[in-house]
């Protein structure tokens, strides 16, 4: 009986948690569903009994409900895949290569470079906040996408070059070296060899590079000031304070920020876990 007890009282504990978590998205997701004048009735309507799609419509700028605002949503939502992209691409090229040599090659003072860029995560993120804004200022790269991609990608790095370090390090070294034997150089075995068998790393890694970017928020809201580089999460964040848009379509556009993370991770799930495990044993 105290088992049976435990086991239940464990669920239910994993269901509000689940539940507490998850109602903003449902309540987003019911109120993007909605007119504006149900959405704001008393009382409120919990359950969507005739869904209308014509909120989704209007952020794209289609439909007689389109606000004005529509056009800058939609260059938000362009904006935050290139800058996104950009810094997955960007961080993915040097972590791997940075990886593979801290995994394979001998030089000297190999080990204080690699904890040195590993001891950057340990730094509060938002401290290098002012630095990284002067340093945009003064090179001329404020308010354009490769000063957001280049900031991304310094932020991301160290842990994108931490997890592909640890999938290299479990390589077998006996497949490499057997290619070398053959008359591989080492290019051709770092293309030919390594890189295919740690594709679940690099592809976990793109993924989880990937989101952070599009969660991203402060620095782009600092570097970023006009909405020809805008993503979507500032711009989200804005529209209430730049235009009058219906609560509707603000929760539409949220849907919408979320549904494509969201996705990502479940088409790409399987990737993510292998390639987080990948370097756990060799």
């Amino acid at each position: 009986m105290r088992r049976w007890i435990a086991v239940w009282a464990r669920r239910a504990a994993i269901g509000l948690v689940i539940a507490w978590s998850l109602f903003p998205v449902y309540w987003a997701l019911n109120t993007s569903l909605m007119t504006n004048e149900e959405a704001q009735s008393t009382p409120t309507h919990f359950l969507v009994t005739h869904p209308i799609f014509a909120n989704y419509q209007a952020i794209f700028g289609a439909g007689p409900q389109a606000p004005a605002a529509a056009g800058g949503i939609t260059r938000s939502l362009v904006n935050i895949v290139v800058e996104s992209g950009g810094a997955t691409l960007l961080t993915l090229v040097i972590a791997i290569l940075g990886a593979y040599a801290f995994a394979r090659l001998r030089f000297r003072l190999k080990n204080l470079f690699f904890y040195t860029v590993l001891g950057t995560l340990t730094l509060p993120v938002y401290a290098t906040l002012i630095p990284l804004y002067r340093i945009m200022s003064e090179v001329g790269l404020v308010n354009t996408y490769l000063g957001i991609i280049l900031v991304y990608a310094s932020g991301f790095m160290p842990l994108a070059m931490w997890i592909m370090y640890n999938v290299f390090l479990a390589l077998p070294p006996s497949i490499e070296e057997a290619a070398v034997i053959d008359g591989a150089s080492m290019l051709q075995t770092f293309y030919r060899v390594a890189l295919p068998i740690a594709r679940p790393g690099i592809a976990a890694t793109a993924i989880i590079t990937f989101l952070l970017g599009w969660g991203q928020f402060i620095f782009p809201l600092v570097l970023s000031s006009t909405g020809s580089t805008q993503p979507l999460t500032v711009v989200l964040a804005s529209l209430e304070g730049r235009h009058i848009v219906p609560y509707t379509i603000v929760n539409a556009a949220a849907i919408v920020a979320i549904a494509i993370p969201a996705v990502l991770v479940f088409v790409l799930n399987r990737w993510i876990v292998e390639g987080i495990i990948a370097g756990s044993v060799k």
